[in-house]
């Protein structure tokens, strides 16, 4: 087991913690400013993270194939369901989840930390990224509470997952994969910034076949050179 993922779980769990107890010194007004704070933010790391591609059209189809594939599974009630042991407002708690879970997994920061703890065991990256999370974490528990805590599972799971199987996925670390798969989660970020800020509700749980077809269709483009 690496220890840098375990560190990066852990300081989700802390951050979530230290910022559920700021969060209960906040009055409404605050925690509006907060709300419109994360949301502004999300979109512009969104926009940054959806330029990265070089074939808008392979991520355009990606999230469209992915978005009907989630409609059909109705990913986002799903998601719903499992946190339906929070005593909070089902939706909210929801989009705490959702919201982080999307922010510390997806983007360059996890593909490649992981593969560089798997390949070389060069945890540096990793531990960069448990630090932003920690801090990141803080900042959405004050909003969204306990719910925050669930990203942790998810951040355990993928990187472990990634690390495990670093030989054998040492193909996403070429410039293609990385930037395709970036620009996908970063435009599912962007929704969950015009989300956030009350702008349109967009499902941004159900794309998340997105980020697995992106990859299946940057590889048949590779393998036969169209």
């Amino acid at each position: 087991m690496n220890y840098a993922v375990i560190f990066n779980s852990c300081a989700i769990i802390i951050g979530t913690l230290i910022g559920k107890w700021l969060g209960s010194f906040f009055n409404s007004k605050i925690r509006n400013i907060l709300f419109d704070s994360i949301g502004l933010t999300t979109i512009i790391i969104g926009i940054s993270m959806g330029l990265k591609s070089n074939n808008m059209i392979i991520v355009l189809i990606s999230l469209a194939i992915g978005g009907v594939i989630g409609e059909f599974l109705n990913i986002e009630k799903q998601i719903e369901s499992l946190t339906s042991f929070f005593k909070n407002n089902k939706e909210t708690v929801s989009k705490g989840f959702l919201t982080t879970t999307i922010l510390f997994v997806v983007g360059p920061m996890t593909i490649l930390g992981a593969m560089k703890a798997g390949l070389s065991q060069d945890n540096t990256l990793l531990n960069l990224k448990s630090i932003l999370d920690g801090i990141s974490s803080i900042i959405f528990a004050s909003i969204y509470g306990y719910s925050v805590i669930l990203s942790a599972i998810s951040v355990f799971f993928v990187e472990t997952i990634l690390i495990i199987f670093s030989k054998n996925l040492y193909f996403l670390m070429d410039e293609v994969y990385l930037n395709d798969f970036t620009a996908v989660g970063g435009i599912m970020i962007l929704g969950l910034g015009i989300r956030l800020l009350d702008l349109k509700d967009i499902k941004v749980g159900n794309f998340l076949p997105a980020l697995l077809m992106v990859i299946i269709i940057d590889y048949i483009k590779l393998r036969f050179s169209f």
